[in-house]
C-alpha cells in the first residue's frame, strides 16, 4: 500500500500539493484525474522516490516493488526481445515467453523481436518501455498516460490485462472510457487538494460540482448574514440603550466562518465556425494510390464525403490512417487517382505533424490572428480565452507551451476559419479529460462533415458515426454504420474478412451511393428527434427533481409534478416508437446495400 500523510510541495513559489492524504489500498486500481500541469506526474515521481515532499510524509511498505511507465525513453540492449527481458524479475530471468506474451498483446511480431529498439517508432518504443514495467509483476503499477500511441487492439488488450491484475495501480489517462473501466476508485487534484472516491470518473466529477456548488450556496447565505448583522451594528451601535445587544451581533459576526469565494477556473468552451455549404457532395477521392516505399499503403481507394456526414478512419497502427487524411487534407498528393473538392467546401484541418509548424517566435494570439486575417483583436482575444488562454496568457510566446497547450492553439486556428469539413488526426492526445469533453461537444454542435482518425472508442460511439474506413494492410474498406453496428458485423479480426472486389463496377458504385445518401436522408431527422426528445425528458426531469426539494408541497406544485410525469411518460412513449421506426430503417437499407 502506499500512503499520503498531510504531504505539501510548491514549485517556483506555486503549491501543487496542500496537505494532501490518501491511501491506496490492497487491490485498488485507482485512476489519476486533473488539470494539465496540476501535478499528476509529479505524484508519481513522490511515489517513486524522485521527489522529496516539503511538507508530511509518504509511506510505503518494505519490500513493496514498484513499477513506474514513463513517458522518457532509454535503452540499452541490442535487440527487442533482450530490452524486453530486462523487466523480468531476477528469479524468472529465463522465462523469456513472459515478456514475448505481452510484446505481441502490444502489437508487436515475432519478426520484430531481433530488430533494435531504435529502429521503432516513438509510439512502439513506448510500448517496449511499458512491456518492461508489465512483466517486472511489481506489487503497484503507476501509468502515465499508457494509451499513448496505441492503437484500438492493443487498448482493448492493455484494457483487458488490468482488469485481471491482482495488485494495485495508479493510472493516468486522458481516455475515460478506458480508466472507468479498469479502475475501482478515482482519485483527482483539484484546487491544489488531492481526493479519493470509490467509483467512477463521472462519480467524482458530479461529487467536485456538488461540494463546490454547495461551498458557494454557504458563503451567499454566510455574507447575507454578517451584512444584516453589521447593519444593525452601524446603526445601533452608539445607543447606549443597545450598546449590549449591537456588542453581541458583533461576536456573531466575529463567529461566522470566513468562506473565500471559488476563483473561476478556466474551461475549455469553444464552437466550430461553420461556412455554408448549399450543396450535398463536398469531397471525391478516386482510385487514390500512395506508398512512401515499394510496398503499398494506401491502393485503389474511392469515396464521396458529403454534406453532415459523420466518418472514422481505425485501424492498426502502420496501416496508413494519417496517410490517407494527409491526402484528402492535401498535405500528400497521391501517386495515382485523384481528389476534387467542391467550390464551396471549407477545411479546418488538425494534423499530427500541425503543431509542429506553429511558429516558435509568435505569440498565441499572432498565431490564431494569422489563421483569419478579418478577425479584429477583440474577436482574436475571444478566441484565445475560449481555448484557456485569456488575458495576458494570449501574449504567451508558442516556444513555451507544453504539448496540450500547443493543440489547444491549432484548436483557436481551426476555430478562428469559418469551415463545413474538418479533418481530425488524433485531436485529443495532449488534452485533458474536461478538454476532451468540451472538444467531443463542439463536434457534436456542428452541423458540418467530420472525418476523425481516433483510437478512442468513448469517441466513435458519441459521434454517431456514417461510415467507417477501416485501413488493413494495403487494403481500405468502407463500412456505412455507426460503430457498434461495425463491432457487431465486422469486428477487428483481419483474418476472417474476405477482400472485397477490387475495381467494383461504376454503375454498382453510383447506386450504392444513391442509396448511402438515401439513407441518411432517412435516418438523420430519426436521430435528431431522438436526441431532442431525450433532452426534454432530462430537462423535465430535473426540474421534477428541485421541485421535490423544494420544501412544503402546495396544490400548485402537486399539480405542477403531476403534468411533469404526465409528459414525461409521453416523451418516452414517443422516445421507444422512435428507437424502433430508427432500427426498422436502418434494417430496410442494410438489406438494400
Amino acid at each position: 500500500m502506499v500512503q499520503f500523510d498531510h504531504v505539501g510541495l510548491t514549485f517556483s513559489g506555486h503549491p501543487l500539493f496542500e496537505d494532501a492524504c490518501f491511501t491506496l489500498q490492497k487491490g485498488e486500481r485507482c485512476g489519476l484525474v486533473g488539470r494539465n500541469g496540476s501535478g499528476k506526474s509529479t505524484l508519481f515521481r513522490m511515489i517513486n522516490g524522485e521527489l522529496e515532499p516539503d511538507a508530511g510524509t509518504i509511506s510505503i511498505p518494505k519490500n513493496y516493488r514498484i513499477g513506474y511507465l514513463k513517458q522518457q525513453i532509454k535503452f540499452t540492449q541490442p535487440t527487442l526481445i533482450e530490452e524486453a527481458a530486462l523487466g523480468l524479475p531476477d528469479h524468472e530471468k529465463d522465462d523469456i515467453y513472459k515478456a514475448e506474451k505481452i510484446l505481441f498483446g502490444l502489437g508487436f511480431t515475432e519478426e520484430d523481436l531481433e530488430k533494435a529498439p531504435g529502429d521503432f517508432s516513438g509510439g512502439y518504443q513506448l510500448r517496449l518501455n511499458l512491456t518492461k514495467v508489465l512483466v517486472s509483476e511489481p506489487n503497484c503499477l503507476l501509468l502515465d498516460e499508457p494509451t499513448n500511441y496505441l492503437d484500438i487492439l492493443s487498448i482493448r488488450w492493455l484494457q483487458n490485462f488490468l482488469s485481471r491484475w491482482q495488485g494495485e495501480f495508479i493510472l493516468i489517462s486522458h481516455d475515460r472510457d478506458f480508466m472507468d473501466n479498469v479502475t475501482t476508485h478515482t482519485m483527482g487534484i483539484h484546487r491544489e487538494k488531492l481526493r479519493k472516491i470509490k467509483g467512477t470518473t463521472i462519480d467524482f466529477f458530479q461529487q467536485i460540482l456538488m461540494e463546490e456548488e454547495l461551498h458557494e450556496k454557504s458563503r451567499v447565505k454566510s455574507e447575507k448574514k454578517k451584512a444584516h448583522l453589521q447593519s444593525f451594528v452601524d446603526r445601533f451601535g452608539a445607543s447606549a440603550s443597545k450598546a449590549a445587544l449591537a456588542q453581541s451581533k458583533v461576536k456573531m459576526i466575529e463567529r461566522e466562518p470566513v468562506l473565500e469565494k471559488l476563483n473561476a477556473m478556466s474551461e475549455l468552451s469553444f464552437a466550430f465556425q461553420e461556412a455554408p455549404f448549399p450543396g450535398k457532395k463536398m469531397l471525391d477521392a478516386e482510385h487514390l494510390q500512395f506508398s512512401f516505399t515499394d510496398e503499398p499503403l494506401i491502393e485503389d481507394f474511392s469515396m464521396e464525403i458529403e454534406k453532415g456526414e459523420r466518418i472514422a478512419i481505425i485501424g492498426k497502427n502502420g496501416r496508413g490512417k494519417s496517410t490517407l487524411l494527409r491526402l484528402l487534407g492535401g498535405d500528400l498528393i497521391p501517386q495515382k487517382g485523384e481528389i476534387e473538392f467542391s467550390d464551396n467546401t471549407r477545411m479546418g484541418y488538425f494534423g499530427q505533424t500541425h503543431v509542429d509548424r506553429l511558429d516558435s517566435n509568435h505569440m498565441i494570439e499572432e498565431e490564431i490572428a494569422l489563421a483569419n486575417p478579418h478577425l479584429n483583436y477583440t474577436e482574436i482575444k475571444g478566441i484565445a480565452g475560449a481555448m484557456m488562454f485569456s488575458g495576458t496568457l494570449s501574449a504567451k510566446k508558442i516556444s513555451v507551451l507544453s504539448g496540450g497547450e500547443r493543440s489547444r492553439v491549432l484548436l483557436g486556428k481551426i476555430v478562428a476559419k469559418p469551415c463545413n469539413l474538418l479533418l481530425l488526426d488524433e485531436p485529443t492526445h495532449h488534452l485533458d479529460i474536461e478538454s476532451i469533453e468540451a472538444l467531443i461537444d463542439a463536434l457534436e454542435d456542428f452541423s458540418g462533415t467530420v472525418v476523425m482518425v481516433t483510437h478512442s472508442e468513448l469517441i466513435l460511439r458519441r459521434l454517431a458515426l456514417d461510415k467507417i474506413i477501416l485501413c488493413e494492410e494495403a487494403q481500405q474498406t468502407v463500412f456505412l454504420g455507426n460503430y457498434d453496428e461495425f463491432l457487431e458485423k465486422v469486428g477487428w479480426d483481419e483474418k476472417k474478412k474476405p477482400a472485397p472486389p477490387k475495381n467494383p463496377q461504376p454503375n454498382i458504385r453510383k447506386k450504392r451511393a444513391e442509396e448511402v445518401a438515401k439513407r441518411a436522408a432517412a435516418i438523420k431527422p430519426i436521430e435528431k428527434q431522438i436526441h431532442e426528445t431525450e433532452q426534454q425528458i432530462m430537462a423535465l426531469e430535473e426540474q421534477q427533481k428541485k421541485s421535490f426539494g423544494a420544501g412544503a408541497a402546495s396544490p400548485e406544485l402537486i399539480k405542477a409534478q403531476g403534468l411533469r410525469k404526465k409528459q414525461i411518460e409521453q416523451l418516452e412513449t414517443q422516445l421507444y416508437e422512435l428507437y424502433e421506426l430508427l432500427e426498422k430503417k436502418k434494417k430496410e437499407f442494410e438489406d438494400l446495400l
